[in-house]
């Protein structure tokens, strides 16, 4: 063990460049004894700083926030990796670890001598400390440090469980999408599919060892491929499957979940999961409620009128919603001349990336990215780009997972190996991950939501890399989960920005720009969808808050079956007015909330979306965006919302940076129009 110790790449720092971890010395086999010995060394700094005899903030606070590096770096190595290349072994890992890892949270926030020392303890005078120190005292509170003993002893084993029923959730999640992937033996059941998607078909039913092709479930309810494949059969056997996921191996564990977090909540005194999960956001339950339930009454109606446009352009009398993404689709080449085949052709992947995402942010911040193939990553088709200053400063490492494999689970996301920090002295290591098809050139055709998504994660991924604080708890997107996304959607807004998208979207064979007609008709049809997309992403988010809301005696009445998760989900979504429309995740697939670290927080998207909006109005106001765009005002708006938001982590009050930004509080507006809901109150 000693030997092994000693010898495990992931118990110092890795001696790359912006300390990358080794992967190629790092083995499954060094991850559990880094972990124990990772716990043990941060529980000796731990007790460290309890024996401290006059406490100061250097001693306390800031030994507090040096320690536990190691565990850090073991953690954000293995997560990292049993999310995007996991196996039955790494699970395994994970099943251990995690309620390891919750008790030894618990035992620090829960040490009532650390706790003491800390509100002992003055901060320095500048807003970044102050915050900290009271962010600490909230954490230590809110993790149950004023608690009895018998109190603690309790939440803990909550959190143990809640840690491993999160994996159980996630493990589940992914054996069914992988069980539940479309395997098709005859090339006419993928009529309508493009030859490059059908190619991706078939280089990933060879990777699972088998013919034909294989079409992998994607994680939200509708899947895209249903927008193409043009034989019914086909589309409504990806719909069924899709919705199998999670069906029966999940509601066990999501209800008690879903109890366990409603009785953690009464522990720490609040009425509810959500009550206790917005607290540390910058809405509040009753804001959150209004904004949901307002908006659902115009999003259903909005789609009842698109759903009847699509059912005359289908020619039934109403839409099955296997069917409706094909259908959209023809109303959307119908009506706006928008073709979204004869698209994608002007939107391959590394032009998208290297031509407008990269441009963008150059663009923007004064940064640019460069290839860094004398790095690996830790898997076949994952790029190391460093991210430098226009005078050629190093700023950081910035890794790109796109492709989608067996072992890797839905979704698209941003995490980090290593976090600014000046305290520390490190500088960011981001990776974004997605599951676009794996083609052999590493260069699939994008979707017009494909395009939209690479510019989104990599608008977290900007958060992460230009995070200028002292301290790592306040790095980057350490951010409340409803001020996360604003960052991420203010940098979709680009995506199709006139002055970049004709820098990109050419066309993958001839290199024609792609023509302007096609632009306007992306612009044209913007609103069009809107209620749809709205309203799915509305049932989902007020499930979410619907499951975190109860009560602990109104959670234990709930049946943890599929029927009695059916049954709720029936009933929350028919209050609302959205029984028409499936939401965007079912609870038994719905990893943000039971194994994603969204619970009662899925409604950020939407909170965000309103920053989002106003404050790509204040882009477009500076002349930084649209048609009449200007490179000199581009650059300096772009550098205020660096100053202002992404560098500025959690060390700034949220709401006092936007307004500084904005020049007044949010408005509600530019959201409304954008989703064609000017007519709803919120």
């Amino acid at each position: 063990m000693t030997q092994n110790i000693e010898n495990n790449p992931l118990l110092q720092p890795s001696p790359l460049e912006y300390e990358l971890p080794d992967f190629a010395a790092i083995r499954t086999e060094h991850f559990l004894p880094a972990f124990e010995e990772a716990f043990r060394r941060h529980d000796a700094e731990i007790r460290a700083i309890t024996e401290v005899t006059e406490p100061t903030w250097e001693n306390v606070v800031e030994a507090m926030e040096r320690s536990g590096r190691d565990l850090h770096r073991v953690a954000s190595v293995f997560f990292n990796l049993q999310g995007t290349d996991a196996d039955e072994e790494i699970d395994a890992i994970a099943e251990e670890i995690a309620p390891k890892l919750a008790a030894h949270s618990d035992a620090i926030y829960q040490n009532s001598a650390l706790y003491q020392l800390i509100e002992q303890v003055t901060p320095p005078g500048d807003e970044e400390s102050e915050r900290l120190h009271a962010y600490l005292l909230r954490q230590f509170r809110r993790a149950g440090a004023d608690l009895t003993e018998e109190e603690k002893t309790r939440l803990s084993a909550i959190n143990q469980r809640l840690s491993t029923l999160s994996e159980s959730f996630g493990r589940n999640l992914l054996a069914d999408t992988q069980a539940h992937a479309v395997h098709i033996e005859n090339e006419e059941e993928l009529d309508g599919m493009s030859e490059a998607d059908k190619q991706a078909a078939r280089e990933y039913a060879a990777g699972l060892g088998t013919d034909g092709w294989v079409l992998p479930i994607e994680l939200p309810t509708v899947q895209s491929a249903q927008g193409s494949l043009a034989r019914p059969e086909t589309r409504a056997r990806l719909w069924t499957e899709a919705g199998e996921r999670g069906r029966t191996s999940n509601p066990e564990v999501l209800v008690e979940m879903v109890r366990l977090r409603a009785e953690k909540a009464e522990l720490l005194g609040y009425r509810s999961h959500a009550e206790y999960v917005v607290e540390e956001e910058t809405a509040d339950v009753d804001a959150v409620r209004e904004l949901l339930e307002n908006l659902a009454p115009t999003a259903a109606a909005n789609t009842a009128g698109e759903d009847k446009i699509i059912a005359e352009a289908a020619g039934v009398p109403s839409i099955d919603p296997a069917d409706r993404p094909y259908f959209d689709n023809v109303v959307r080449e119908r009506d706006y001349h928008l073709n979204t085949a004869e698209l994608r052709c002007y939107f391959p992947l590394q032009s998208v990336l290297r031509e407008g995402v990269f441009r963008a942010a150059q663009r923007l911040y004064g940064i640019t990215v460069h290839p860094r193939p004398d790095l690996r990553g830790y898997a076949e088709g994952v790029d190391v780009w460093e991210v430098k200053e226009a005078d050629g400063t190093g700023i950081g490492l910035f890794l790109t997972d796109y492709f989608a494999r067996p072992s890797k689970r839905g979704g698209a996301w941003m995490s980090s190996f290593v976090d600014q920090s000046e305290l520390l002295g490190t500088k960011p290591v981001i990776i974004n991950v997605m599951g676009l098809p794996a083609t052999e050139d590493k260069n699939p055709l994008l979707s017009i939501d494909d395009v939209r998504t690479v510019f989104h994660e990599f608008g977290h991924a900007l958060h992460g890399l230009l995070s200028a604080v002292r301290y790592p708890s306040f790095s980057g997107t350490n951010v409340p989960r409803d001020y996360v996304e604003f960052p991420s959607q203010i940098n979709e807004n680009w995506a199709f920005d006139p002055s970049i998208v004709r820098h990109y979207a050419r066309h993958y064979e001839t290199g024609e720009p792609i023509p302007q007609n096609y632009l306007d008709a992306i612009a044209a049809a913007q609103e069009w969808g809107q209620g749809y997309g709205t309203a799915e992403y509305l049932g989902a988010a007020i499930l979410d808050f619907a499951w975190h809301s109860l009560s602990r005696a109104e959670a234990a009445e709930i049946p943890a079956t599929p029927e009695g998760v059916a049954e709720f989900e029936k009933k929350v979504l028919a209050e609302v007015g959205l029984s028409d429309v499936p939401p965007r995740y079912r609870s038994t697939y719905f990893n943000h909330i039971f194994a994603g670290g969204y619970s009662a927080g899925y409604y950020s998207y939407l909170w965000a979306e309103a920053l989002d909006a106003d404050g790509f109005d204040w882009f477009t106001e500076s002349h930084a965006a649209g048609p009449d765009a200007q490179e000199d005002a581009a650059r300096a708006a772009g550098q205020r919302f660096r100053d202002l938001v992404l560098s500025r982590g959690a060390s700034r009050d949220f709401t006092a940076s936007f307004e500084t930004l904005r020049g007044r509080g949010r408005d509600l507006g530019p959201l409304l129009r954008r989703r064609g809901l000017a007519g709803a109150e919120a």
